[in-house]
């Protein structure tokens, strides 16, 4: 075998477009956690979780995150946990509910530990009231020691966004907004039902700017029905103007079998992978073109941001959010389907708001499943998390850090040779980096350090 401190020089790279496609689009997690949520199990349960929150430091900070799941309108390509409703009452119910979720997780922790971020997610977190966010923010400030420069961060529909409520959310903190756009396209927003046009957003863009909300991120898809790379330039011309400190460029993952609603979409009217690569292609390359710095797998930002900065540091995060410069150890969930993240392991709240109403009547933490995260998890987790934010590891620092050996990695780097051979990969002297052709499919690269990993179970999107 060949020694694993010099495994592949680089190679110049000899696969076509189409054979890459053939060769690498199975499927594979996003690992916005390692194990990933494939792996939960009811084993972890509201005993288990409680007897983690009570080990936590008091001198730690965490991060909160909230799942609002409600929208004014169903998106058909939406893989959320979330429902379109048309009367305000279920939203206050869940509001109340959820601050007595908040209380239930207080009496669980050992004192008042200290928050530096909060991210409400959905869902349309600008469903909620101006006077809910009131009774939120000053639930989780009682509860928690919120710290003078926490990030606070809201994804937002464009659509039911309001001056008065960005007002109201900068009243509370508000740092860094979300709005998704996805494609201007008139036919795209047709097909997904999701109508708003530029102006729209330039709209909303304007509001938060003037309320000082310092960071906005735009998230754009590609892969839509009928999206064309044209469109898909288009729409990326026009949001550049606005100049968003950070943009998203995710694939549409069509899993009719999983949501339902996506059953509604004309699958004879998707982009081929062929497309679907060249779209996000050419937008990644019209986006640096622009002057933003492409991080990880789908995230672009302007170099003075902190997601640059951190890349650049080696300090870039991956997360249920996605990349982001959250030091936290610890990330606790509120919210019917949201997920924690412990140093301990990893829980999941029931995802069907009914059930999660039930379970926080019934006096519990509404835990439905978790993972405990063992040490060779977090050895393989570190390697994971390197290359989805780096697109590299070095394999002998992380193996140092863990007690491990390179020889112990011996299989997944004899894996690795399909992918250095069509130079997607390199490994010299124990570090692995992942080549510029080879970002396409850096979650099939992570998959060969995944032990839990089935591709013939089919339960990930698919990797292209």
């Amino acid at each position: 075998m060949t020694s694993p401190s010099v495994l592949h020089a680089p190679k110049p790279v000899t696969l076509a477009l189409d054979e890459l496609i053939a060769k690498y689009d199975g499927r594979a997690p996003r690992y916005t956690s390692y194990p990933t949520a494939v792996q939960f199990t009811p084993q972890v349960d509201a005993a288990t979780y409680r007897g983690w929150l009570a080990a936590l430091p008091l001198t730690d900070p965490v991060s909160i995150y909230l799942h609002i799941p409600f929208c004014a309108r169903l998106c058909w390509y939406c893989g959320c946990n979330t429902r379109a409703v048309n009367r305000h009452e279920p939203v206050s119910d869940y509001v109340q509910h959820l601050i007595i979720e908040a209380e239930r997780l207080q009496g669980a922790l050992p004192g008042r530990l200290p928050a530096n971020a909060i991210h409400l997610g959905g869902g349309t977190p600008n469903m909620l009231a101006p006077e809910e966010m009131d009774v939120i923010f000053g639930a989780l400030r009682r509860i928690f020691d919120v710290t003078p420069d926490a990030e606070i961060a809201a994804e937002l529909d464009p659509a039911v966004l309001s001056r008065d409520w960005v007002r109201a959310a900068a009243s509370h903190g508000l740092s860094r907004a979300s709005l998704g756009v996805q494609n201007l396209a008139p036919q795209v927003q047709a097909a997904v039902n999701r109508q708003e046009s530029f102006e729209e957003i330039a709209q909303c863009v304007a509001w938060l700017r003037e309320f000082g909300i310092g960071s906005i991120n735009l998230d754009l898809m590609y892969g839509l029905p009928h999206q064309t790379t044209a469109n898909t330039l288009s729409t990326v011309d026009q949001i550049v103007t606005l100049r968003p400190e950070r943009i998203a460029l995710f694939g549409y993952a069509h899993v009719p079998w999983m949501k339902a609603h996506q059953q509604l979409i004309d699958e004879n009217a998707l982009p081929g992978a062929a497309a679907r690569l060249d779209q996000s292609e050419a937008a990644a390359e019209r986006l640096v073109s622009e002057g933003y710095v492409r991080i990880g797998l789908d995230h672009f930002a302007l170099p003075t941001d902190s997601l640059v900065v951190a890349q650049r540091e080696g300090r870039l995060r991956r997360n249920f959010q996605g990349y982001t410069t959250d030091s936290a150890q610890t990330l606790l969930g509120l919210g019917a389907s949201s997920i924690g993240s412990l140093p301990q392991g990893l829980v999941q709240n029931i995802a069907q708001e009914l059930p999660w109403r039930a379970a926080v009547v019934a006096g519990d933490l509404p835990i439905a499943r978790g993972v405990i995260v063992t040490d060779e998890d977090r050895f393989r987790g570190e390697i994971i998390e390197r290359l989805m934010c780096d697109l590299a590891v070095d394999l002998g620092a992380v193996c140092d850090r863990h007690g491990r050996t390179l020889a112990g990695l011996a299989d997944e780097l004899s894996d690795l040779r399909a992918f250095a051979d069509d130079g997607l990969v390199a490994i010299q002297e124990g570090r692995l980096t992942v080549t510029d052709l080879g970002r396409l499919v850096v979650r099939s690269v992570c998959a060969v350090f995944d032990t839990y990993f089935a591709p013939e179970a089919g339960r990930h999107s698919k990797a292209l």
